[in-house]
């Protein structure tokens, strides 16, 4: 009897040991697979995605509940989502890369070792910033590495001389005194009026132009479906071909690349992505960045992105006028619009993420607009991000459609292929 218990242990213990050799060679893969695909993320703009995904329902996890990262002191409270964009405003702040402060061994990264000096030192300053902006502003965002740094490693703290001789003030151009030379001009004669400033729009002003200048709410109204196919430029040197089906709130993104198709999808309720090393779900902050960035109305309907009316005021894009629309989003986000003042077009739109450690910008200039069935889009969109390596990617639309059919399976998660054997 004693024989058969002892049997039946030393098969549980093997088959114990079989698991944890088989899930550990599975982690190896999936790591190696993770660095195969880590350019291809970084080649589209987008950070390299977390691999434990919180479930469907569920708020996002933090960098320290998700776990996957190691040796995180003090950006453990940081959404898994905002890790790499906040990684990539340290390195642009500082006007550097990820191996500066991170260890790379002939490609391998090792990121939880604190073999360089510098990730201390960074963890000081991360440490400084965020003590200043709670003590001295009462835990508002104020300070941030980019206020000192401005792109350079070390902050330039003394002013370089000579100092820039200032203009002189537009009411006393010769900047001479009172009396001299003529500045002031002699009792009884006729001045210039000023210019009258004309009349600030206001924000529903700015979005009903913008309506009436890419087809009316009539056109606008008939919207239902679009096609698209065209080419990513990145500011590396690749290209890429990309598709893009949208239907009400659903689209579908896929690009073309060396290492495969890259797809995503949303449904509506669900987001995905597939590569070739499988498919995956998108939740949380990520799943919010994909939609503001390929749902059909996002550069149509821009009034709702708004929690409460935005501010007005008045600015300029290289020598064209525009009208900025400055507000909050519903999820915390600075959102503003910048539209031809003469026009009424959408050219800009920057969207401001606040971090513990930061607000991220993220810029998208549109130009080019076409129409398409009575309806305009723009057919070239560039985008501008912190990535310092690849900070700017161009979206060119060289086929478009609107209200043709759509596959409707396309924007449906597809079902995950079955793990290869070890």
């Amino acid at each position: 009897m004693k024989l058969h218990v002892l049997r039946f242990i030393v098969v549980v213990l093997a088959c114990a040991c079989a698991v944890v050799v088989i899930s550990n060679l599975r982690a190896q893969k999936a790591a190696a697979n993770e660095d195969k695909f880590a350019a291809l993320y970084a080649s589209l703009g987008m950070p390299v995605p977390v691999q434990t995904p919180a479930a469907p329902g569920t708020q996002e996890k933090t960098v320290a509940q998700e776990g996957r990262e190691k040796n995180i002191k003090l950006l453990g409270d940081l959404p898994a989502s905002q890790l790499i964009p906040v990684m990539n405003y340290f390195a642009s702040s500082m006007g550097r890369r990820c191996n500066f402060c991170h260890v790379n061994n002939n490609g391998q990264w090792d990121y939880a070792a604190d073999t360089k000096p510098e990730k201390n030192t960074a963890r000081e300053m991360i440490k400084m910033v965020l003590d200043i902006n709670k003590t001295t502003f009462k835990g508002t965002l104020q300070v941030s590495c980019y206020t000192c740094h401005r792109g350079r490693n070390q902050p330039q703290s003394v002013p370089t001389l000579p100092l820039p001789i200032p203009s002189p003030a537009a009411a006393n151009p010769g900047g001479a005194g009172p009396g001299a030379g003529g500045a002031t001009p002699p009792a009884g004669q006729a001045q210039a009026s000023p210019n009258p400033t004309p009349a600030m729009p206001s924000a529903d002003d700015i979005f009903n132009k913008y309506i009436a200048a890419i087809g009316g709410q009539a056109g606008i109204g008939k919207l239902k479906t679009r096609t698209a196919k065209g080419t990513i430029a990145q500011a590396n040197g690749n290209a890429f071909q990309f598709e893009l089906l949208q239907s009400g709130d659903k689209f579908y993104f896929m690009v073309t690349t060396p290492q495969g198709a890259f797809e995503r999808g949303f449904d509506g309720q669900v987001g995905w992505e597939k590569t070739a090393r499988g498919v995956r779900e998108i939740t949380g902050g990520e799943l919010a960045t994909f939609k503001a960035g390929n749902g059909l109305f996002v550069l149509i309907s821009l009034k709702d992105q708004y929690a409460r009316p935005p501010r007005v005021r008045r600015d300029k894009i290289g020598d064209r006028d525009v009208y900025v629309t400055d507000g909050a989003t519903a999820d915390g986000k600075r959102l503003r619009f910048y539209f031809d003042a003469a026009t009424g077009l959408l050219l800009r739109r920057v969207t401001f993420t606040p971090t513990m450690v930061g607000n991220i910008p993220d810029q998208l200039d549109v130009e080019d607009y076409r129409e398409i069935d009575g309806v305009k889009f723009g057919f070239i969109a560039r985008s501008s991000t912190i990535e310092s390596g690849n900070p700017v990617s161009t979206r060119t639309f060289t086929e478009m459609k609107v209200n043709t059919a759509v596959d409707d399976s396309k924007f449906k998660m597809p079902a995950a292929a079955a793990s290869p054997n070890p």
